[in-house]
C-alpha cells in the first residue's frame, strides 16, 4: 500500500522536474485534468494505469521511486536529462543513442527482475 500523500509528493517533484502544470501534465500522459487534481488533493489514489501512463511517458521515473520512495529521481541511468518538452529532433537523437547504448548495455548486464502487468490489476513477479 502506498502513501498517499507521499506519492502526492513525488508526483509534484516529477511535473516541477519536467516544468509541467497539471494540465500539462495530465494532457501528456494522457489522462483527464481532473484526475491529475484529485490525486495532488488525496482525495483520490493513483490507479495502477495512472502510474503505468507515468513510467511510459517519463523514462526517467522509476517505478519504486514514484511507489514508495525508494531509488532516485531522476532515474541515473537514464539516457536523456532534458525534460520531455525538448525538441523533436533532440528526441530521435536520445532513441537512436539509447538503442546504441541498450545494446552495448546488454552485454555487461543480466535481467534481475521483471514485473508483467495485468489489465485485471494484478501482476507477476520475476526475479533471478
Amino acid at each position: 500500500m502506498i502513501n498517499n500523500e507521499a506519492f502526492t509528493e513525488r508526483l509534484q517533484k516529477v511535473m516541477e522536474f519536467y516544468n509541467e502544470s497539471a494540465a500539462s501534465f495530465a494532457e501528456r500522459i494522457g489522462v483527464q485534468r481532473s484526475s491529475i487534481s484529485h490525486i495532488l488533493s488525496g482525495r483520490n489514489k493513483p490507479s495502477l494505469d495512472f502510474v503505468l501512463k507515468i513510467l511510459s511517458t517519463y523514462p526517467e521515473v522509476e517505478l519504486y521511486w514514484l511507489l514508495n520512495g525508494k531509488g532516485s529521481f531522476p532515474n541515473p541511468t537514464s539516457i536523456s536529462d532534458a525534460p520531455a518538452n525538448e525538441n523533436l529532433e533532440g528526441k530521435n537523437q536520445v532513441k537512436k543513442t539509447e538503442s546504441d547504448l541498450m545494446s552495448k548495455m546488454n552485454n555487461d548486464k543480466s535481467i534481475e527482475r521483471i514485473i508483467i502487468f495485468y489489465s485485471d490489476g494484478s501482476f507477476k513477479n520475476y526475479q533471478n
